[in-house]
C-alpha cells in the first residue's frame, strides 16, 4: 500500500473534534459500542499475551457492545453469547496533544502508543506492533470499505490515500472442508466463526463485571477493569468460549501489575489536558523521559 500518513495519523487520532458533522459509522445497526472510543484497533489472543509478556498490560482495554435483548449487566443489554458477554481488547486511548491535518495542536484522544510530535506510532515495525495496524487500510480495501484515508481527504482535502489496490497478503482466502467451519490464511480477516476465542472473546461470569460496565460506559475504566478482560482474553482458546482458569489468573495478575512507561504517561496526560496548553514537545517529557521507543520523523 502507498498511503501519505505524514502530518495525518488520522487512523490513530480521534478527530471528530475536529469537523462540523463527526462521523458516527461506529455507532450504526444494532450493536454499537458501549465506550465512545474512535477507531479501537482489535488485538489477537498472542499479541494480547505479547503485550503482557513486555509488560505492557497496562496499555490495552476492552469494548463490549450494546444490543436490545442481550445480556444485562448494570442496566445495560450487551450483546453475547450463550448468555456471557463478548469483546475485544485493544490499545488504549489517551488525550494527547496533536497537530494533524496541518492544523493548530489541540487535545485530542489519541492511541497510547502515537508520538504527537511526529505523529508516528512508537512500535511501527516492532514485534508488538498489531497486525492489524500493519495491514490497514489493505483490509478495508478487500472489503470494499472506505477508509480512514478517505475520511481524512474528504474532511481536510490533500491526498492520503495514493494507492487503492489492496496489497495480496491483505486478500482474505477462505477455504471449507466437511466437518470444518471456515478457515483463513495468517492475515485473514477473521470476521466469521474463526474469530471466536482468537480476536472475539466471551467473559464467562457476567457477576464480576457489575460495575465494571458502568465505568467503561462512561469511559473511565479501571486498572481491575481492564485487567480483568484482558486476563480473559489471555486464558480463551481459538474457536472456542472457554477459558482456562490458571491462565486467567496468571494474565489479570501480569496486567493489573503492569508499570510501564504507558500506564504513567496516560496517567500524567489526562491531568496536563486540564491544566496545559496542547503542546506537542511535552511528548519529550511526559512519555520520551519514561522510556518511549522514539520515532524516526519524516524525510
Amino acid at each position: 500500500m502507498e498511503v501519505d500518513c505524514e502530518g495525518c495519523a488520522g487512523c490513530c487520532i480521534d478527530w471528530r473534534a475536529l469537523v462540523d458533522e463527526p462521523d458516527d459509522r461506529e455507532r450504526r445497526g444494532n450493536r454499537r459500542p458501549l465506550d465512545d472510543t474512535y477507531n479501537l484497533v482489535p488485538l489477537r489472543r498472542g499479541e494480547v499475551r505479547a503485550f503482557l509478556e513486555a509488560g505492557l498490560g497496562d496499555a490495552m482495554t476492552p469494548r463490549l457492545w450494546l444490543d436490545d435483548g442481550g445480556v444485562e449487566i448494570d442496566g445495560r443489554e450487551l450483546a453475547g453469547i450463550g448468555g456471557s458477554p463478548v469483546f475485544f481488547v485493544g490499545l488504549r486511548t489517551v488525550p494527547k496533544p496533536v497537530a494533524p491535518f496541518d492544523d493548530d495542536p489541540e487535545w485530542l484522544p489519541a492511541c497510547v502508543f502515537l508520538d504527537p510530535e511526529t505523529l508516528q506510532c512508537r512500535i511501527h515495525g516492532d514485534e508488538l506492533y498489531p497486525q492489524q495496524c500493519s495491514s490497514y487500510p489493505g483490509h478495508n480495501l478487500t472489503l470494499d470499505q472506505e477508509t480512514e484515508c478517505e475520511r481524512v481527504e474528504g474532511a481536510f482535502g490533500g491526498d492520503r490515500l495514493l494507492d487503492d489496490e489492496p496489497p495480496d497478503d491483505a486478500v482474505a482466502h477462505s477455504t471449507t472442508t466437511p466437518g470444518s467451519q471456515a478457515r483463513q490464511d495468517a492475515d485473514g480477516l477473521l470476521l466469521g466463526p474463526q474469530a471466536l476465542g482468537e480476536k472475539l472473546f466471551v467473559h464467562p461470569d457476567p457477576a464480576r463485571l457489575a460495575g465494571a460496565v458502568d465505568r467503561i460506559a462512561e469511559g473511565e475504566p479501571t486498572a481491575a477493569d481492564r485487567a480483568e478482560f484482558v486476563g480473559v482474553a489471555a486464558a480463551s482458546s481459538p474457536g472456542t468460549t472457554s477459558v482456562d482458569d490458571r491462565r486467567y489468573e496468571a494474565a489479570r495478575e501480569r496486567a493489573l501489575d503492569a508499570d510501564s512507561w504507558v500506564g504513567a504517561a496516560a496517567d500524567e496526560w489526562c491531568e496536563r489536558r486540564d491544566a496545559d496548553a496542547a503542546d506537542p514537545s511535552l511528548a519529550a517529557v511526559v512519555e520520551g523521559e519514561r522510556g518511549a521507543p522514539p520515532t524516526p520523523g519524516w524525510d
